[in-house]
């Protein structure tokens, strides 16, 4: 049975209904950096018991503390899964020669990539330091933000971005190379309605209209195809991912994937929602945590049959007219 559908449009219908197990219950190189790392990359923000970015302070809103690592790390064991193990699925042909990941986080995408293509250079962007000293020879990474003027014009042969939020400007791929960008639609929903009136439908409507009142564009994923159009690219193709929250799936792919998923978002809820909430929406600590507390307390409940979808899109740049 298919996954994934290619996404044409919004079309839900063509995905496979996700069945319910009603018999479930609960939870069942050493210098990897290429520069010194400025004063500014290392004074981190520190608020609300949770650490955040220095560089740039304020350009993302998610923390980049020890927590936060280990939840993008499950959160990239669990889109593994989705993607049958796949690191992205652009059709890359030969092992390409430059490669760039934005927002890198952790690094694990960089390393793993570094592993599966030895002849590869890889470069991770991030604005924190998070990432491993320790890494393959040709693998390496940038404190940097990628929304600033650069200097990489026509280096890359593929450029590939997760959660990125719709914020890049330009697509610095050589002519013939690749992008791909992987991200959710924070839009979730239960085919049964099981979802309305939850404290997790009210968690993403306060969080969600936080960040889209403070300019951040929070559901990137449906417009990336129209964008990379508009940019000039060729050959783009939009595959559409559904994930459950939960272990409440009778099926073992989705069950797997829903298990992933709420041990990501259980942590995630805080992370996702203190900075805007508190910085933006003038909410103090504890009513964050009234917010957090009660979606945590309904998303792990097995009636609660909460569907998130997440999107992959790629695209070639093509050749100049002058190269053609």
């Amino acid at each position: 049975m298919a996954r994934h559908v290619q996404a044409d449009s919004d079309d839900n219908a063509r995905l496979p209904v996700i069945e319910v197990d009603l018999e479930v219950g609960g939870l069942p190189k050493l210098l990897a950096y290429s520069t010194s790392l400025s004063s500014s990359a290392l004074e981190y923000r520190h608020e609300n018991g949770r650490r955040y970015h220095g560089y740039r302070d304020g350009k993302y809103l998610g923390p980049n503390d020890e927590q936060e690592s280990d939840r993008l790390d499950m959160l990239h064991e669990m889109l593994l899964v989705m993607m049958n193990r796949e690191l992205f699925l652009a059709p890359v042909g030969s092992p390409p020669g430059r490669v760039l990941d934005l927002s890198a986080g952790t690094g694990i995408w960089v390393v793993d990539f570094a592993d599966n293509y030895p002849s590869a250079e890889v470069i991770g962007m991030d604005l924190s330091p998070l990432q491993p000293q320790f890494v393959p020879s040709n693998a390496r990474f940038l404190v940097d933000d990628y929304e600033d003027d650069w200097i990489y014009q026509d280096q890359f042969d593929f450029i590939h971005g997760r959660y990125l939020a719709g914020a890049v400007k330009d697509w610095y791929t050589k002519p013939e190379g690749w992008v791909e960008f992987q991200d959710w639609d924070v839009d979730v929903y239960s085919e049964d309605g099981s979802i309305k009136g939850t404290s997790v439908e009210k968690y993403y409507s306060v969080v969600c209209g936080s960040f889209t009142k403070a300019g951040f564009i929070i559901s990137p994923c449906p417009h990336l195809g129209e964008w990379l159009q508009e940019a000039g690219f060729e050959e783009i193709h939009v595959e559409k991912y559904r994930a459950s929250v939960g272990g409440w799936p009778k099926d073992k792919y989705y069950k797997t994937v829903g298990v992933w998923n709420l041990l990501q978002v259980e942590i995630g809820f805080e992370a996702g929602a203190m900075a805007v909430l508190t910085r933006f929406e003038g909410w103090s600590k504890e009513e964050v945590n009234v917010l957090v507390s009660g979606a945590r307390k309904e998303v792990r409940d097995p009636k609660v049959h909460t569907l998130a979808d997440f999107y992959v899109v790629y695209g070639r740049k093509p050749k100049s007219s002058t190269e053609a």
